[in-house]
């Protein structure tokens, strides 16, 4: 992780030593500055290594407890180098996983071995909750950090109010958008055997031995201990059932953009998706998969103007 940082903070310097900037104007950078920068790559590179490179020099100014002050400047270049990437660094948008990917878990998938529990769990509430992976589970067994991934110790609230609703909810210590801030993840209950609020007291129920220290969705082994749910792990076994029934093979990123899509093909408006997956701009709009069914049944809701004003109005 430190050297991918270490990467992209060698962009910035190589950027500031070529204008001849002192180097007590470089840290902490300013909104001109860091506009600048970003609008140096205009029309060279894709809009996700601008991100990272961006991604980067935050983190360098979180770490050393200095101020960041990309803002409305910074902002408006992003946007200009948004529409400018060249066509050969646009990549494909990645399909979305589907509501029949997600009953092909439930149906092939073993509720009652601990694993298989685990990976239900997970798969469900990245997708009702449009979560990114790496905010529920960890790249390999020993990269667990208690200060960026949510462990078994996690206080869950739980609501069961009058209307019927039920509802969870639990803290994350870290997020890509909010960084050592950290989220709060909700789990509605939906209408489908994959809702996320059941799958979640499944797997604390099923993998009840695993020690609060241990990561969230650690599993029971069968030699009495525990394993913590990786990625590698999750995705291929994810992968294997899609595979068995013909349907995409497809990665932890599509499991947010298909529960920001299902979401709103069953009418949930975009403001509250965009809150539910913690989108800070309107950047979520480019994962309307299915537009064209998603744009009728808002019309048929009654989906106004005023629901993207106040979407608007939050994330200018």
């Amino acid at each position: 992780m430190q050297e991918n940082y270490g990467a992209r903070l060698l962009r910035f310097h190589q950027f500031c030593n070529s204008r001849k900037i002192p180097e007590s104007s470089c840290m902490p950078a300013s909104d001109n500055l860091l506009a600048l920068f970003v609008a140096s790559w205009a029309s060279k590179i894709a809009t996700m290594t601008v991100e990272n490179w961006l991604a980067g020099l935050h983190f360098w100014h979180t770490m050393h407890g200095v101020p960041w002050h990309g803002h409305a400047l910074l902002h408006m270049s992003t946007a200009g180098v948004r529409k400018l990437v060249p066509e050969v660094s646009k990549c494909l948008r990645r399909p979305p996983v589907t509501l029949e990917h997600m009953h092909m878990l439930y149906c092939n998938l073993d509720l009652s071995n601990t694993f298989d529990v685990s990976v239900f769990a997970v798969a469900s509430i990245a997708f009702w909750s449009c979560c990114r992976l790496g905010e529920l589970i960890i790249n390999s067994a020993n990269s667990f950090d208690a200060s960026r991934h949510v462990a078994c110790a996690v206080q869950i609230t739980r609501r069961s109010p009058a209307n019927g609703v039920s509802w969870s909810s639990f803290s994350i210590p870290w997020s890509k958008t909010t960084l050592g801030a950290g989220a709060k993840i909700i789990l509605s209950h939906v209408d489908d055997f994959t809702n996320p609020v059941t799958a979640l007291n499944h797997h604390i129920s099923a993998n009840a031995i695993v020690p609060p220290h241990a990561p969230l969705f650690a599993f029971e082994t069968a030699s009495g201990g525990w394993a913590p749910m990786t990625r590698l792990w999750f995705l291929t076994c994810c992968n294997q059932v899609w595979k068995g029934a013909s349907l995409l093979e497809l990665t932890g990123h599509c499991f947010r953009t298909g529960g920001a899509t299902e979401l709103l093909l069953r009418g949930v408006p975009p403001d509250v998706v965009a809150v539910q997956g913690h989108w800070k701009s309107q950047e979520f709009l480019e994962y309307w998969h299915k537009i064209d069914s998603i744009l009728p049944l808002l019309s048929h809701h009654s989906m106004t103007q005023s629901s993207m004003d106040s979407f608007n109005r939050r994330y200018k």
